[in-house]
């Protein structure tokens, strides 16, 4: 295989179609929980970390998303947690008491739903907050690679990998490593588990819009602020929910 934009941009549009097609009933499994909680005043909890962190931000507080959303991360140690911002590093998804603290810091209340995102699925923070929210009996939507995460051994001490726990688990696509073109000397360039988790997150938000507009509900969606008449449509909604969504930095 070739290296370049060419090669690369096929591998995508492969990647994408595979992933559209054969993820086509758990995007509807996972649009019908997360239309349920809504309908009940739940909020979708977006938690990813690395570059997983992007399929958070897909989820919450985007233009022509849902308000109803709110994104943890890491840095909510620091920005709410009071934590020194020295903490923040590379390898602080590996641990499991990460979690915790996390889950005390967020907004939580029952009827919530959360959508995890790992691409390997084994590191010891992202599996600890899935059992907290399972424990806790919310209902647990999983994005990572199916491929990835079955040749990894779990960081967790259970074991357990992050699809073990969920209730719906959403398969990116992505091959082990996520990078998809070879280079001679080994290793390889073009990763695509941000581009399918983010299709994989738009597909499930138009579900569950189509899923509230066919009850007769009126959907709560973003207006982008960089248009006119945004930033009030977004606060009157964002005010039904305050105290709940928090955007971080």
């Amino acid at each position: 295989m070739t290296v370049g934009a060419e090669a690369y941009l096929a591998v995508v549009r492969e990647t994408i179609d595979r992933v559209a097609t054969g993820q086509r009933a758990a995007v509807g499994e996972a649009a019908d929980l997360i239309a349920e909680a809504l309908s009940a005043d739940g909020v979708v909890h977006a938690f990813g970390t690395g570059h997983s962190e992007a399929l958070a931000m897909e989820i919450a507080g985007r233009a022509g998303g849902l308000v109803p959303t709110n994104r943890i991360a890491l840095r909510d140690l620091v920005l709410y947690g009071g934590q020194p911002a020295g903490i923040l590093g590379p390898k602080l998804e590996r641990d499991p008491e990460v979690a915790h603290r996390l889950y005390d810091l967020a907004p939580v209340r029952p009827p919530d739903i959360f959508v995890l995102a790992s691409n390997s699925g084994v590191n010891g923070a992202m599996v600890e907050f899935a059992s907290l929210v399972k424990e806790r009996g919310h209902r647990l939507v999983a994005i990572t690679s199916v491929a990835h995460s079955a040749r990894m051994t779990s960081r967790h001490p259970s074991g357990r990998k992050l699809a073990d726990l969920a209730d719906v688990v959403l398969d990116n696509g992505s091959p082990y490593g996520d990078a998809t073109l070879p280079l001679p000397g080994g290793g390889a360039v073009g990763a695509v588990s941000s581009i399918t988790a983010a299709l994989l997150a738009q597909q499930i938000v138009a579900e569950v819009v189509a899923r509230l507009l066919a009850t007769g509900q009126t959907p709560p969606v973003y207006l982008s602020a960089n248009i006119t008449g945004g930033d009030a449509h977004n606060d009157a909604l964002e005010a039904r929910y305050a105290g709940r969504i928090r955007r971080g930095s």
